[in-house]
Formats: C-alpha cells, sequence, structure tokens
C-alpha cells in the first residue's frame, strides 16, 4: 500500500450542518478519483447490522462451511501447490430484492434472519436512491435523473450477494475474489470490521480498503461510468484470501432495470463521447464472459454493437 494515501471516509451526518459543501466536496473527489468511499453515519441502526453479521456468520457455519469444505475436496484445492486463476475462494448465496424477492426461496433461514435482511434491504435501497440524488447535485443534473435512467419501464433491479471468505492454507496460490470492475450502478457493502482482504487498484498499486465498524463501503460500477461519460470511474478490485479468519461480505447491488436504456448523460457530453450507448440488459449479455477482463474492451464492444449471442458465460455474475 502506498505512503501518505488516505482511504476516503466519509460521514455522510455532515450533510445535515455547516459542513455540507465540504462532504459534497469529498464525495465527488472520491467519485473522481477513487471509485470508493467508505460511509459513517448512513443511518442505518449499528444493533441491525450487528444482527446480521452474527446470523450471517452463523448461517455460515451451521450450513454453508462443511458444503465449502466438500467443494474445496472435490476441486483439489484442499491441497494447493500451484497458483489458480480460475477460481475464487468463496462461499456465496443470493438475495433478490427487486423486481421481485427470492428471501422466502432460500433454504435454512431463520425467520429472524428474513426478517433482518428484509429490514437491511430496504434501507440499502433508501440509502443508494438518496446517494444517486446526491450524485445527480455533485453533477449538476437534475434531481432524480440517474433514478429515472435506472428506472426503466420495470424498475431498478436490487440484490444482494453473501458471501463468507474461510481462512485458506496457501493465501498466496489463489484469490478469495479474482480483480474485476462491477457490471451495474452502485454497490452497497457491509464488510467484515475485523478480517481484512478488500483492495483496489490505485493508481498501479493495490490499497487495503480498511476494514471500519458499521461503515458501508460504496463503489462505483460501469454503468454510472458510462452515465457520467468517463467523470465517474468503475474501478478494479478484489478480495485477498487470509490464513486466518472467516470474512463475512454482504455487497447489495443497485442496478438498472433490464431494459433501462444507458448512454452518456447529454449535459456531461461536450463533443462526441467515447462511450457507447446501449440497453443494461445487453451489457450484462457480454459481462457475463468477462467479467475478470478489462472494461475498456466491453466499452468497446457496445459501441461498436459487437455483441453477439454466443458468449459463454463463464463467471458468477451480480445479475440482480
Amino acid at each position: 500500500m502506498e505512503k501518505n494515501i488516505k482511504f476516503p471516509v466519509i460521514d455522510l451526518s455532515k450533510l445535515n450542518g455547516e459542513e455540507r459543501d465540504q462532504t459534497m466536496a469529498l464525495i465527488d473527489d472520491a467519485c473522481q478519483n477513487w471509485g470508493f468511499f467508505e460511509l459513517l453515519n448512513h443511518g442505518i441502526p449499528y444493533d441491525l447490522m450487528d444482527n446480521i453479521e452474527r446470523m450471517t456468520k452463523e448461517h455460515y457455519k451451521q450450513f454453508m462451511e462443511q458444503k465449502f469444505k466438500e467443494m474445496l475436496r472435490s476441486k483439489g484445492l484442499d491441497t494447493l501447490e500451484t497458483e489458480v486463476e480460475d477460481i475464487d475462494w468463496e462461499s456465496t448465496f443470493f438475495l433478490h430484492h427487486l423486481p421481485q424477492t427470492n428471501l422466502y426461496d432460500i433454504p435454512n433461514m431463520s425467520d429472524e434472519y428474513r426478517t433482518a435482511m428484509k429490514d437491511f434491504g430496504k434501507r440499502l435501497e433508501n440509502l443508494a436512491e438518496e446517494l444517486l440524488d446526491l450524485l445527480c447535485e455533485n453533477l449538476g443534473l437534475e434531481k432524480g435523473y440517474l433514478k429515472k435512467v435506472f428506472r426503466g419501464t420495470k424498475g431498478p433491479t436490487f440484490g444482494t450477494k453473501v458471501s463468507n471468505y474461510p481462512p485458506c492454507p496457501n493465501p498466496e496460490m489463489i484469490k478469495g475474489l479474482r480483480a474485476h470492475t462491477d457490471a451495474g450502478g452502485l454497490i452497497l457493502l457491509f464488510q467484515d470490521d475485523k478480517v481484512s482482504g478488500l483492495q483496489l487498484l490505485k493508481d498501479g498499486d493495490w490499497v487495503d480498503v480498511p476494514p471500519l465498524k458499521h461503515s458501508i463501503v460504496i463503489n462505483l460500477g460501469d454503468q454510472l461510468e458510462v452515465i457520467t461519460n468517463g467523470r465517474y470511474k468503475s474501478i478494479m478490485h478484489r478480495v485477498m484470501t487470509q490464513k486466518e479468519g472467516n470474512r463475512m461480505s454482504i455487497a447489495s447491488f443497485y442496478n438498472p432495470g433490464s431494459d433501462a436504456e444507458i448512454s452518456p448523460a447529454q449535459s456531461l457530453v461536450d463533443k462526441e463521447s467515447e462511450y457507447p450507448s446501449f440497453v443494461f440488459d445487453d451489457y450484462m449479455k457480454l459481462y457475463s464472459g468477462v467479467k475478470f477482463q478489462p472494461k475498456e474492451p466491453r466499452f468497446e464492444a457496445m459501441k461498436n454493437a459487437a455483441v453477439t449471442t454466443d458468449v459463454n458465460p463463464v463467471a458468477t455474475v451480480e445479475t440482480f
């Protein structure tokens, strides 16, 4: 990690006081120069977060840990001797919130856990929409512009990837999650405050995202880079494995609806934009096969209308 580099941590409560302009400037700078920032005092109750962390770790221990160990054995990952580049060291399940929920279809979730995740998801949805309006304000866009673009005709898609990254005996041999940018819109992450691992690529160096208790980490997806005409950027990030500790990660994706038409906002384009215009679902069809590759060829492919229907998906994709 670079010396003298300070990851952007933003106190959202300061929007309501004399430091509002300074706080908005910090958000704008983070979106332009980091693609990531960490929120404190975001309004989500800490006791809710504590309960979700407890239940998520209990759920993994009771229902998923043994399955993960069996997966390691079946793939020969329990005795790693050479570096593995096409598998992630993670145990996950997915919750869909919008446009329809699958919360009651997930096996082995207690009623308490379902109720907490439903509450948490709604609060994150509200926070995402609040943040989108703050981005509009910084960008000089009409309030509600980003929410309207994301809505399409069917409303936005919103879902949560619940992950555990168990201890790895040979962390130099395999990543928890390989480097990628996120395809969608706004990502809101509740991460473990004791076991680190999340890193982003900043000016050629991998920088740790600090694990702060009760924080929500925000990062921008590819769609916001396109809509802002490159003023805001999606950033490569990854999860490193650790020898000690089980890392919890609850990442919620506030994405455009499948038929949402994505293009650079006209007021942010001086002449001709280098970014493409497309339907979000078409982008996802391309992304599914090239998630762990650079984003620029994806943008170029969409611009050239070169998306084909025979892309072979090779990665798990957050298509919420």
